[in-house]
């Protein structure tokens, strides 16, 4: 199939096209005060975009001739990626927010190769829409919150950057530190509200959520959902931020990858895909 190799390509093509979109806004400037960019270096939604279509597509073909989505390891990891540029890409007004793109759309393009050279298994188990509807709000808030972890890793970098004067123009085409902040915990909210309601549906739809091959996943989701609840809370109650809003940001979302990828993986490889 020649689609993720599409995607591959034009996810390169808008990196490209955002570095060099990046590269001509002076970091003296504001979001709100910087002059036009040249058309060449405003293609970078268009190629996204298509990026984005093409991506999609790959996985809805699969899905028509396996009768049913792929889930599996490969086919979540790439369903992530495929959310995180979506949203990205949705933050085309947003100024030089659009940076994480730089981390996003190669990440996205490496997923959808490796899903296409892992091959695509139709799931041995039937699943009916309530278990479903759960694993695609599971993969949404897994997509939200790996987003947030590109933010934080942002906030880190100027933040670490402002301290110690560094000027390098990958660091000079970073959002400012409030527009991060701001943004990361905006995702935040989202992907909590994401993570509650895939817990939520687990307990509703998911016949024993701590069963042997599920206790792990749980157990591991849970625990996210806590740092994140806490941080939330700690932001609104002790006005949480910068390196330390970074730090378990990132410590949350290793739980979640742990639940999500980490687990998933081992169960394959010892029980095979169901």
């Amino acid at each position: 199939m020649i689609l993720p190799f599409l995607a591959f390509v034009w996810y390169w093509l808008a990196t490209f096209a955002l570095v060099m979109s990046l590269h001509g806004r002076p970091a003296q400037a504001t979001d709100a005060t910087l002059p036009p960019l040249p058309r060449t270096t405003r293609w970078w939604p268009w190629f996204a975009g298509l990026a984005v279509f093409l991506h999609a597509a790959a996985h809805a073909w699969v899905a028509r001739l396996l009768g049913a989505p792929d889930l599996h390891f490969f086919a979540a990891i790439s369903l992530v990626t495929l959310g995180m540029a979506g949203m990205t890409l949705a933050l085309k007004r947003q100024g030089r927010m659009t940076s994480a793109g730089l981390v996003v759309f190669p990440l996205a393009s490496l997923a959808v190769l490796a899903y296409q050279k892992a091959g695509h298994t139709p799931t041995t188990t039937p699943q009916s829409w309530p278990l479903q509807l759960h694993a695609w709000i599971a993969l949404l808030s897994a997509a939200a919150l790996a987003l947030a972890a590109v933010f934080a890793l942002m906030l880190w970098l100027q933040e670490r950057a402002l301290r110690t004067r560094q000027r390098s123009h990958l660091l000079l085409g970073l959002p400012p530190l409030v527009t991060i902040e701001t943004m990361l915990f905006r995702t935040i909210k989202l992907g909590f509200a994401l993570l509650t309601l895939t817990l939520v549906t687990g307990l509703l739809f998911v016949s024993d959520l701590f069963a042997q091959h599920l206790a792990h996943k749980t157990i591991l989701s849970i625990v996210s959902w806590l740092i994140f609840g806490g941080l939330l809370l700690g932001r609104w109650k002790y006005g949480w931020r910068g390196v330390r809003a970074a730090k378990w940001t990132l410590v949350a979302f290793a739980f979640l990858a742990l639940a999500f990828f980490g687990v998933t993986y081992i169960l394959e490889q010892r029980y095979g895909p169901n």
